[in-house]
């Protein structure tokens, strides 16, 4: 991993400045609902709201089924809302945007383009000079561990190296908030501790906001600053909780007692009250 220096394309590109009063991300009375093949109405989620400040690493953490991807996608700008607003630096969202990245579980490079050049893909497209890419593109392969793999086509990479592209490739766009819908959740238990850590580690450096979707209760506060625990059907924030444990991590604190009370806590709330029997 390398280091964060004076000329670094995070320090050169700072993210835009949001004011106290007005969080990186705001999820303000959100509601969806779908209309069945029968034509009833489905409540995917139902009135969510929360915000998320500068450079916080929240978590949306439940069970399968409860809208946690759905509200994901919604901030993406990939779906719309059937009521309620989301607001990404104080601009509402009506699309997709480059002011958020996106990594999904599923493997997204170009196979036809090299590690390189799919990192680079967004810079691009946007028209950057290729003297910055090529410094951008090059502080993130080394970010993510990837630069002896540069030139390598994605057909050649394990799954834990295409997600490594994924990221860098969000990051190198330099969006306002990073959108993660389980990214880990294909890779084996190994390569999924391998990746944990190594979030951890670029997310230090970059202090990017995060919106970071998973059902795996240690996941969620391995990672997350602030937790949020979504009830089943219908998607409803069922209790805000902060992560007491001070950064920087590494995974030897999952057997800290605070992480065991704390996962103890999350599993009752994921599996106590009528929600689960819906």
């Amino acid at each position: 991993m390398g280091s964060v220096t004076a000329t670094s394309p995070i320090q050169l590109r700072p993210a835009p400045v949001t004011t106290a009063a007005t969080p990186r991300l705001r999820v303000d009375n959100v509601t969806l609902q779908y209309k069945t093949p029968s034509g009833s109405t489905f409540t995917a989620l139902d009135k969510v709201s929360f915000d998320v400040p500068d450079q916080q690493f929240a978590v949306l953490v439940g069970p399968s089924g409860c809208g946690k991807s759905s509200l994901l996608y919604l901030t993406a700008g990939l779906a719309e809302p059937t009521s309620g607003d989301i607001y990404v630096g104080g601009q509402q969202v009506d699309g997709p945007g480059a002011d958020r990245g996106m990594v999904f579980q599923g493997y997204t490079l170009f196979p036809w383009l090299t590690v390189r050049k799919n990192i680079e893909f967004g810079l691009k497209r946007r028209g950057m000079p290729a003297a910055e890419r090529k410094e951008i593109v090059e502080f993130y392969l080394n970010e993510v561990g990837l630069s002896r793999f540069a030139d390598n086509y994605a057909k050649q990479l394990s799954g834990g190296m295409m997600q490594r592209v994924a990221i860098a490739r969000a990051l190198a766009n330099d969006p306002q908030i990073l959108l993660m819908d389980e990214p880990f959740g294909a890779l084996d238990s190994q390569t999924r501790l391998q990746m944990q850590q190594l979030l951890l580690k670029v997310w230090e450096h970059s202090k990017k906001t995060v919106l970071f979707v998973t059902h795996d209760i240690d996941e969620a506060i391995l990672l997350g600053d602030r937790i949020f625990v979504m009830g089943a059907r219908p998607g409803r924030i069922k209790e805000v909780l902060d992560v007491p444990i001070s950064r920087p991590r590494n995974l030897d604190m999952v057997m800290d007692p605070e992480f065991i009370r704390m996962k103890r806590n999350i599993f009752h709330l994921l599996h106590d009250g009528p929600e689960e029997h819906l």
